[in-house]
Formats: structure tokens, sequence, C-alpha cells
């Protein structure tokens, strides 16, 4: 293997083949990634390639290309899509924490010493609820996607199985780790008076106690999800031997299968029982028992047909048209009267003859909006004058 000298090293190999190293994860799954296609990526750049291959970032299986494991392990694991459940590595957690920092904590003799192993005990604590919590939603989502896409029963129900167990390891697991953090080594959290410590605890276990409370679903589903597959698959291997014995005309001889159709009094075996009710005057009367008739009527075909009543003639008076007139107010006119005369705006617009009444209120609202819709014909001065408690610019055209 060609080793990184450095971090920087890393981050530019990896920066270089960005676009390969994106390609290849969204197709992990696919076994057929073939090197033609990575050339198509890189714009037929090969070095990068190589240079990928010789950093054993890709593999090279004749002339198809796949991700590293440890890069793809990575990978899923920065970005939560592993779908392996790894209750090893929560387990090395918790004996790490127990038989290795926190002894080794209690027994250094410099600040620095402990500080060193009370970092590990809390990078390690981080880690387990972290990883706890996202063990029980790969385990939830990979029971989901076997009972919904396994084709198979035989294996579908054997994975069930396997899922079953790791949700007993997990459950042990997190049994383990709320010992520890509460009766295992209380000298420990004791000694270690250490604030992001007792955050770090106070964290986990309410990660714990959402995990145990996700689980008690979780086990609910699976037991659901392998009766169903038990029930299914005892169905069909009996479906399947029934017709067997049926093909080679052996069912009555082999079988009893007449005897129990004959005894079996089941209501799926009786003719549908009918109970004549009497529909009510006032649904009839809707359109609904409208369509009941016409379909009765057609059904039992009596030939007598329903009577379509005449609407009674519309009354002349209502035919008439009326009309409603209303007068509005053009204010462009009454603008162009006011631009014409020498008065200002406010008394020209109380002395002005509309062809209807206009009351004092109305009157004010015009003279508002005559400024607002013609501010540049008009002049604007300084000048205030009062009019019934009502204090107005003094406006003169330009």
């Amino acid at each position: 293997m060609n080793h990184f000298n450095s971090i920087r090293e890393l981050l530019n190999t990896l920066n270089r083949g960005h676009k390969l190293l994106a390609e290849l994860f969204e197709k992990r799954k696919s076994l057929s990634y073939k090197y033609e296609y990575a050339l198509d990526v890189l714009d037929g750049n090969d070095d990068i390639i190589q240079l990928l291959i010789n950093k054993d970032i890709i593999r090279q299986n004749g002339n198809f290309l796949e991700l590293d494991d440890q890069f793809l392990q990575f990978f899923e694991q920065i970005l939560e899509v592993n779908e392996e459940i790894n209750t090893s590595y929560i387990n090395e957690n918790i004996r790490q924490v127990k038989d290795e920092y926190m002894l080794y904590y209690l027994q250094a003799n410099s600040d620095g010493e402990r500080y060193k192993y009370l970092k590990a005990v809390k990078s390690s604590l981080r880690k387990i609820g972290r990883i706890t919590v996202r063990n029980i939603l790969d385990l939830t989502r990979n029971i989901e996607n076997t009972f919904k896409t396994e084709p198979n029963y035989k294996i579908k129900l054997s994975k069930l199985e396997i899922h079953k167990q790791k949700l007993v390891a997990i459950q042990q697991l997190i049994e383990q780790t709320e010992k520890l953090i509460t009766e295992d080594e209380l000298t420990f959290f004791k000694t270690a008076t250490d604030e992001e410590l007792r955050t770090i605890t106070i964290q986990l276990r309410l990660e714990l106690t959402e995990s145990r409370q996700n689980l008690i679903e979780t086990r609910k589903q699976i037991i659901e999800y392998i009766n169903q597959i038990k029930y299914q698959s005892k169905f069909i291997e009996k479906l399947r031997l029934v017709k067997y014995l049926r093909d080679q005309y052996e069912i009555k001889a082999k079988t009893n299968l007449v005897e129990l159709i004959n005894n079996n009094k089941a209501t799926v075996f009786e003719s549908k029982p009918s109970y004549p009710l009497k529909i009510s005057v006032n649904f009839l009367q809707t359109d609904a028992g409208y369509e009941v008739v016409r379909k009765l009527s057609r059904r039992i075909k009596t030939g007598v047909r329903p009577s379509v009543q005449m609407a009674e003639v519309i009354s002349e008076d209502y035919l008439k048209p009326e009309t409603e007139k209303e007068v509005f107010i053009n204010i462009h006119e009454v603008k162009n009267s006011f631009t014409a005369g020498g008065n200002h705006l406010f008394d020209f617009l109380m002395n002005y003859k509309f062809l209807r009444e206009v009351h004092f209120d109305e009157r004010v609202t015009v003279f508002c909006q005559m400024i607002s819709m013609f501010e540049e014909d008009f002049d604007v001065t300084e000048k205030f004058n009062r009019h019934n408690d009502i204090e107005y610019a003094v406006v003169y055209p330009k």
C-alpha cells in the first residue's frame, strides 16, 4: 500500500478524484462499474484514476472499479448510510471505558495523564450514544426492506431472525451502558468532577432512554413480520400440495377435502341473505332516491316510466329588466374645471356643482384624491386654512 505522508496529501488526493469517488459511492451496490465510465466522469484524465488506484482508495478488478472497503466504510459512517449493525464496536467501547480509561484515570499521578484518559472516556461515551441511536435506525430500516423486498420466504425469515438477534444484542448493550454510568463506576464519576463529562452523561442517558423506547416498537414490528411470514409460508406450502394432488387427480383419494367442505358451515359458503327494507319517503324525494328508482326500473323492467313534472310558467314581471343608475364623479372633468378657474382647490370643491348631491365628507375625499392623482399639475403651497375643524393645504393649478 502506498501510504499518505500527511493529512494534506490525503485531502488533496480525495479532492482531485472527488467526482469519481462520488460516482462510485452512489453506485457502490453495483458490481459492474467499468473503467470506461470513470474516464467519462474525469473527462479522460487517466492519471487521476491511476493515482487513486496506487493510493488504494479505489481497487481495479479487471475492467471494473470499486471503492476500497476502508474508504467505503468511512464514507458510510460519516454520511450515516451504513446498513450493517455493528454491536461489537459498542461492546468494545464499553470495555475500553470500563477496564482501561476509567482505571487509568484513577491510577494516574499527574493532571496531564488524568486529562488524557478523561478525554478518552468522554469520546467513547459520545460514540456509544451516537452509534446506538444509529444502529436502531438502521435496524428498523433493514427490517422494513427485508420484509417488503426479499422475494424468497426462507431467506426473508432467516434475515428477520438475524435482525431479531441483533435487536436483543443492542438491548443488552443499552443495559450494560446504563449500568456502567449509574452503578459500576460511581467512584470515577464522583472523582472526575468535569462539567462536560456531566453533560455528556446526561445526554447519553437521554439517548439510551429514547433507544429503549424505539426498540419496543421495533420488537413488535419484527415479531409481527415473522408471524406473517410463517403463516404465509405454511399456507403456500399447503396450497402447493393441494394443487399437486389436484393435477395428479389424487385429491379425493389422498385427502378428505370433499368431506371438510361439506361439513364446513362457514358463512362464506352460504348464499348471501337479503334483508328488504322500506325506503323512506324523504329519501325518495331526493336526487339519490330518484336514481335508485331508475336503476330498479331498468332491472325489473316493469315498463312504467316516471313522468317528468313540468315547471310552472315564469311570470312576465320577473322577466322585465330592471336597471339601476349610479352617477360616478369624473375626477378628470373636475380637474379640468379647476385648472380653468382661479380659486384654490378646497374652496373650488366646496362650491362645485356635481351631477348628484355630494356631502361634505365626500368632497373632502375628492380633495385628497385629486392631490394624490395630479400632484405634478398642482401647486401645493405651504399655506394652510381651516374649515369645520379641518386643516387643509391651499392648492392652486400650475
